[in-house]
């Protein structure tokens, strides 16, 4: 049901395609969510390159990043506030905190308009991997915070997809104008139960016990955990994805002789992507870099059961025994609970579905429609209040 209101909504973001992470990935479901309600939604991204670009989606000007191969910055001059001004834009939602994250703050304080931010990745967590400036890591930590709290300060408001993130924000001394809440939702009516026996067929799996880990490789996902606890379970991994990290995961598995137990499959198209997530029988992280773990929540609304690593957004979201189990950093910690996930899928699998229908494109669109009314609206009054008392 569409909107009484009808906004127009400019979201700017550090990453889109071709580029495929969970940024991506939440700038799409969210901008489809906000457009099935009636909103206009018009995608402002880093430019890849002529023959990578979208039509629709406003550009601006980029090289590729080399320390981090897929991903463009945006570092050159740019007509930013002429492109925010022609699209004529209600507010502006930023995803990210970086280069692009700043260009679009600078563009609504000059343009008078209401800027949200959506806090996805934290940052100081993969500085070590892929800063293109090279200082001590606790520096670098320090510095990338101080940056943080002030970019959110101007806010108007800042959103965390998980409980967890907004404590730790909180704990950080991040002082926004608005905090909420809102996960970026899933499609429920697309990541349902199923048969994953073309998938299964495709790599001649069989009936065997089979835990599935999907998204970006890379050195943060803290991926090698799980292919070393795979020496202590009868079973494969399935590792659905494709980014820095794969050659040497590739490596690693030939290191411990268990390239029989590995499926890398690379990347995987939007349209075969849920039957893999049926081939599994459970789904598997050992990230403790997730703010909200999106793959995770489509393989529960697959009905798959999760083992994952205790730690931020996933202690939002699974219920230790219930949905999934919880395991630490150790290799024996983690296999002990892929085991107990597998030996108790299917007591599992239907408080996983259940707990994903919580997460649906239309509650999170809806939730981001009355937070952006409501800024748009507390703009408008602080501005009125500042024209008064400059009159005074």
């Amino acid at each position: 049901m569409a909107s009484c209101v009808i906004m127009r909504i400019a979201m700017i973001t550090d990453s889109y395609h071709p580029t495929r992470d969970g940024v991506v990935t939440s700038v799409d479901i969210t901008k489809k969510g906000l457009e099935d309600l009636g909103h206009e939604v018009v995608v402002v991204a880093p430019d890849p390159g002529e023959k990578q670009r979208i039509e629709g989606v406003r550009y601006f000007k980029a090289r590729a990043f080399k320390q981090y191969p897929g991903y463009y910055l945006p570092i050159f001059p740019s007509n930013k506030i002429e492109i925010l001004r022609e699209i004529d834009a209600d507010v502006i939602h930023i995803h990210g905190i970086a280069v692009n994250a700043l260009k679009g703050m600078i563009a609504a304080r000059a343009l008078k308009l209401p800027a949200v931010i959506t806090f996805h990745t934290m940052v100081s967590d993969t500085l070590e991997f892929y800063s293109p400036i090279k200082l001590p890591g606790d520096m670098l930590k320090r510095l990338s915070w101080i940056y943080v709290r002030r970019l959110i300060g101007r806010a108007d408001a800042v959103i965390c997809p998980t409980p967890s993130i907004l404590r730790e924000l909180s704990n950080a001394g991040v002082d926004a104008r608005r905090t909420v809440v809102i996960p970026t939702g899933i499609d429920t009516n697309i990541f349902t139960p199923g048969n994953g026996g073309k998938i299964r067929e495709r790599y001649s799996l069989g009936d065997s016990n089979v835990a599935v880990c999907i998204g970006r490789l890379s050195f943060e996902k803290n991926i090698e955990l799980l292919m070393r606890s795979m020496e202590h379970i009868d079973g494969h991994l399935m590792i659905v994805g494709k980014g820095p990290a794969g050659d040497s995961l590739k490596a690693l598995a030939r290191e411990l002789g268990i390239e029989n137990k590995m499926i890398f499959t690379g990347f995987v198209a939007d349209d075969e992507l849920v039957d893999h997530y049926r081939a599994g029988d459970i789904c598997v992280s050992a990230s403790a870099f997730e703010t909200q773990g999106l793959s995770v929540l489509e393989a529960m609304s697959c009905g798959l059961p999760v083992a994952c690593m205790n730690a931020r957004a996933f202690s939002d979201i699974i219920v230790d025994g219930e949905n999934g189990y919880f395991f630490d950093s150790t290799e024996e910690s983690c296999a002990s609970a892929v085991k107990r996930c597998f030996e108790h899928k299917e007591r599992l699998n239907t408080y996983a579905r259940l707990t994903a229908k919580k997460y649906s494109i239309q509650s999170s669109a809806a939730a981001l429609e009355k937070l952006y009314g409501d800024v748009i609206v507390a703009k408008r009054d602080r501005l009125q209040g500042k024209k008064a008392t400059d009159k005074i």
